[in-house]
């Protein structure tokens, strides 16, 4: 919190002391990007691969009703 007599700091000069103070403790900014859970036909394609694994795998019957009975399909 800026003192008394300290003009507020833009958003860009915290981000960048965070980053330097995070880079000094020996850490590294990494980005990861993840399938969008909400995106349209994210379920079909979801449910499409565990029927391609049961297909495939002789243990697939078995994963796919796994999947199944642990997770609940939003309706397509």
């Amino acid at each position: 919190m800026p003192h008394h007599n300290e003009k507020p700091r833009s958003a860009a000069s915290r981000t960048l002391t965070y980053r330097e103070r995070m880079r000094a403790a020996g850490l590294r900014p990494v980005q990861i990007w993840v399938p969008d859970t909400r995106a349209p036909g994210f379920a079909a394609t979801c449910r499409a691969q565990a029927e391609a694994i049961a297909a495939a795998d002789p243990a697939g019957d078995e994963a796919l009703r796994f999947i199944e009975d642990t997770y609940v399909w939003p309706e397509v």
